[in-house]
């Protein structure tokens, strides 16, 4: 029986356009493409359905949308969609909250980061003791403001954990703490 496995994601790093060479709307002497295509007038359909097809069989199609978006490109066909398309995308964006793109950045990728990713890496390298230093150069922020950012994540667990809800037992209930989890109480 075959066996299939997901491949960790692959992420863009920031200022990385080597991808570009491998998407199949780059010209070359024996595959010609009109860059043209690839910014129709909204009533074009033809060319909006070529430029979409060869989107389609783009291997980093995937990528050039994530580029787009970050980049706020609004122009032209980029990642299989139009302009129109991508509006609420663009919208959208500051509060995409991808996991792998988290952990990809506290694993020292140098890639793009929404507002929501950026306190996602800051909570794991808090609860995963990752020292002020390397949070600064994982975020591109200094040191002392990187501190700052625990000091915040710090006191908001702390205060969270101090507000019981009604769908939570008190600590010491059923016989569990926090200690009991290996965290601070």
């Amino acid at each position: 029986m075959p066996s299939t496995t997901n491949g960790p994601a692959r992420h863009r790093s920031r200022g990385d356009q080597t991808w570009r060479s491998e998407a199949v709307c780059q010209p070359t002497d024996y595959h010609r493409v009109d860059p043209d295509l690839f910014f129709p007038e909204p009533d074009e359909m033809d060319k909006i359905r070529a430029a979409k097809a060869l989107c389609h069989q783009c291997p980093v199609r995937q990528t050039c949308l994530d580029a787009a978006l970050e980049n706020a490109d609004t122009h032209g066909i980029r990642g299989g969609l139009t302009e129109q398309e991508r509006a609420p995308m663009h919208t959208r964006l500051p509060r995409r909250l991808d996991y792998s793109r988290v952990n990809a950045a506290v694993a020292g990728r140098d890639i793009h980061l929404t507002a929501a990713e950026r306190q996602a890496v800051i909570h794991a390298a808090y609860r995963h003791g990752i020292p002020a230093r390397r949070l600064a150069w994982i975020l591109k922020i200094d040191e002392e403001t990187a501190l700052k950012r625990y000091r915040e994540t710090r006191r908001a667990l702390r205060h969270r954990d101090l507000e019981p809800t009604n769908s939570e037992p008190e600590p010491g209930e059923n016989g569990l703490d926090r200690d009991d989890f290996g965290t601070a109480a």
